[in-house]
């Protein structure tokens, strides 16, 4: 009976594909919801093609995903995802669905998986990733996840044994996942611009776990994330595996030691959270089984997904659409410390307006309060244009962060804000979006572009 409700499941999942494809819909998780409804343990029953590569943690899962899908791929590997749709259960089904045949069986040879965090709990108990990479965990939006060990506890309770863990030794709360589970760490020696204290208004992580003294840190990037001890009973960061050191920004690329030896990669972006990005798909990739001379190579051939990160230059001036992740404090603080720490005058555009959260439920703007804002009131930041539903709010926090009335420019319509921009000499004007304002931040930068061929003009 199992059977015969799988391959109807699968059968009647496949036609909604070719349904939704006749009907101009995309509807990227119907085929999910489908057959969840006539095969509730659709994934048990599926198993999936070969290893199941994981990928979950609270910023940075989607770029990882990416770079692992792209290097396995330069490979010859054919790898299943789930890029195209989501990262919960519907999501993950929908993926598997696309890559089955009739039969049931699978066309690749693995899959790489982006994973919800609070869905592992649904996920895992039918589908145990062979290997499990966790980033890093830190506070996320109130309505999604909330503190981070609650998220943490929920890793943990749901955890197969046979799972192998690559986790982010420079986070003490990701790293205490499942501590019975078989484990590799990865992390970074150091950095320029490391700190002692924090210098964020969050800091998730201030007590030790074992003796509940006050920890202290030899090095912090940011927010709780660095290397820690507690000088009370010794407790300290655990040793990783792959340790990136000696950055350089120059030659763009990192140094990371395993084993004993050391080999120079490249970065794809000079940001602490696409360093890390780095050293987390060097350590997956050899826990795979690559060599660090294959996977130097390997890693070469990508590049940062475009929705994510693009640079255009144009009559002198730069182009930048950078996400910066909405309903995410730790997020848009990262990314405001980034962009103000660069050189040169530059403009803002900031655009993470949540616009898909109008439609399902009331939004809670509490994460701005968390989000740090104060690293805008540097004075290589001429002007701040907020815009569209969340305008007002952005307008508020700015004043709140002690930035000037005449730095901060308001335009309600997102589209109309290419208007507001002043356009110093030889700047970078910075267009700054959430998850679900990916088209609507491209049309906001042809409109920085017909602004500045405006004024070349004349």
């Amino acid at each position: 009976m199992k059977k015969l409700r799988f391959y109807l499941a699968v059968w009647c999942a496949k036609l909604s594909i070719i349904a939704l494809k006749l009907t101009g819909h995309k509807g990227t998780n119907f085929p999910g919801r489908v057959v969840l409804k006539i095969c509730p343990d659709f994934l048990r029953l599926a198993k999936g093609p070969g290893k199941i590569l994981g990928v979950t943690g609270t910023n940075g899962k989607t770029t990882v995903c990416n770079l692992l899908i792209s290097m396995l791929k330069a490979d010859g590997k054919k790898i299943l995802d789930n890029n195209a749709g989501s990262n919960t259960i519907t999501g993950l089904c929908t993926a598997f669905i696309r890559d089955m045949r009739l039969s049931g069986k699978f066309r690749s040879d693995a899959a790489v998986l982006e994973i919800d965090e609070r869905s592992s709990r649904v996920v895992f108990p039918m589908m145990a990733p062979d290997f499990l990479l966790i980033n890093n965990l830190t506070r996320d939006s109130i309505m999604r996840n909330g503190h981070p060990e609650y998220i943490s506890r929920i890793l943990t309770m749901s955890m197969p044994e046979k799972t192998h863990l690559i986790l982010n030794g420079d986070d003490l709360i990701a790293s205490g996942v499942a501590p019975v589970n078989k484990r590799t760490y990865f992390g970074i020696d150091s950095l320029e611009g490391d700190v002692k204290e924090c210098i964020n208004l969050v800091n998730d992580l201030q007590i030790c776990p074992k003796c509940h003294s006050l920890l202290e840190y030899t090095n912090r990037r940011y927010h709780h994330i660095g290397k820690a001890f507690c000088p009370e009973c010794g407790f300290h960061s655990p040793e990783c595996a792959y340790s990136g050191r000696n950055v350089d920004y120059k030659d763009m690329t990192i140094e990371i030691a395993h084993n004993g030896e050391s080999r120079r990669y490249r970065l794809l972006n000079d940001s602490v959270f696409n360093i890390y990005n780095v050293v987390a798909v060097v350590a997956y990739m050899g826990e795979l089984g690559y060599s660090p001379e294959r996977i130097e190579e390997l890693l070469e051939k990508v590049e940062i997904v475009g929705s994510r990160f693009g640079v255009e230059e144009l009559d002198g001036y730069k182009i930048i659409r950078q996400m910066s992740k909405d309903r995410n404090a730790l997020g848009s603080s990262r990314a405001f410390d980034y962009v103000s720490g660069l050189p040169g005058d530059k403009e803002l555009i900031l655009m993470m307006n949540n616009l898909s959260d109008a439609e399902v439920w009331s939004e809670n703007v509490c994460w701005l309060y968390d989000c740090d804002f104060e690293f805008l009131n540097r004075d290589n930041i001429r002007n701040i244009i907020v815009t569209g539903p969340r305008a007002r709010d952005y307008y508020l926090r700015l004043k709140m962060a002690g930035i000037d009335d005449s730095r901060i420019s308001f335009v309600h319509d997102e589209l109309d804000s290419p208007r507001a921009l002043r356009l110093y000499e030889g700047e970078s004007i910075y267009v700054l979006y959430g998850t679900d304002s990916i088209e609507l931040a491209e049309k906001v930068a042809d409109g920085v572009k017909r602004k500045i061929a405006e004024r070349s003009r004349g």
